[in-house]
Formats: C-alpha cells, structure tokens, sequence
C-alpha cells in the first residue's frame, strides 16, 4: 500500500525515447560492424548468409526482448524481494512496448538494480559474445537491446534525485514511477 503522501511522478516520453534509442541503435550498430571488421577482418557476405542472418537476428531480438522484461521481473524479486504473485508482464500493443511490473513499491536502491539488470544481460553479454565468436547477429542483437535500455537509463537518471530509501512504484500500464520520499520522523518534545 503507498504509503499517505503525494509521490512524485517520474514519467517518460516514449516518442522522445523512441528516437533516442533510433539514433543509439544505428550508431551501436555501425560502431559495432566496424569494430568486428577491423579487428577481426574476417567479415564474409553472400545473399545466404544475409537472409539466413535476418531470420536468426528476428528470432533472435523477439527472445531478447522476451527476456529483457523477465529480468526486470527478477531484479524485482531478487533485488526487492517482491513475491512471484505481484509480478505482472505483457505488451502494451498501443503504445508498442512490452513491460514487466510488479504492484509492490521497492525501495529505489532496488528498483534502480531492477532497471538495469537487463541491460547486462540481454545487451552487453550478446554483444560480447558476438565478438567473441565473430558473429555479426549478435553484434546486432546486442546494439538493439542496449539501445533498447534508454528508457530504463532515464529512469534511473531520474530515480539518483531521491534518497535509496525513498519507495518507488510502478505504473502498471505506462513507462511511469511513482515516488514516496522517505518520513521524516519527528522529535518529541519533553
């Protein structure tokens, strides 16, 4: 239950997000590819391996994304502590965007965790095993899914003003945070 105050609303703007996380995807992606090409100078193409590539590197982000939400989900039970029967998960078709929520508040040391463990591990292990392995989906998987992290990033952005104690909830429905700000407690007077 939220605790008896007005929280502050963090609230993001997805188209603003959205462009923000076009522009990253395109710089990883190239940035990437250049990386893979000079230093491994092993970049093969032929028509096989391209569309062979662009069915792999579908499946391949569709779980991806799959994933990065289940993650949020853990972060919230492992760094917050919240029951597995609080935990919701879905895609908001309007707005075109998966979300994984809980209707428990978390303290904002933890909800800050939370929004970034998949960050991690659904872009930057893939990215790094994409160059350990030379492989250029994974380079891909890895940029999009980092790049897919910009609206965690301006959460948590958001959530540094506020002291770790603070609780934070998530709206159910939209990419906003509500925020309850520690009691202050007071001092009896003798």
């Amino acid at each position: 239950m939220p605790p008896d105050q007005e929280p502050n609303v963090i609230e993001l703007d997805i188209k603003k997000l959205m462009m923000d996380s076009a522009v990253i995807t395109s710089g990883l992606s190239l940035l990437f590819i250049a990386i893979q090409y000079i230093c491994l100078k092993d970049f093969q193409f032929s028509l096989w391996s391209m569309l062979s590539g662009v069915v792999l590197f579908v499946i391949l982000y569709i779980v991806l994304i799959i994933l990065h939400e289940a993650f949020h989900l853990i972060g919230f039970m492992i760094f917050g502590g919240v029951p597995y029967k609080s935990l919701k998960y879905g895609v908001n078709l309007e707005l075109g965007i998966a979300y994984a929520t809980t209707d428990q508040l978390l303290p904002n040391h933890a909800m800050k965790k939370a929004l970034l463990l998949p960050f991690w591990t659904t872009g930057i292990i893939p990215t790094i095993a994409g160059f350990y392995f030379n492989s250029t989906v994974l380079l891909l998987a890895g940029a999009f899914l980092i790049a897919g992290a910009v609206g965690d990033f301006a959460m948590y952005k958001e959530l540094r003003k506020y002291p770790k104690k603070a609780l934070v909830q998530d709206d159910p429905q939209l990419p906003k945070l509500y925020v309850y700000s520690p009691q202050k407690k007071k001092l009896s007077q003798k």
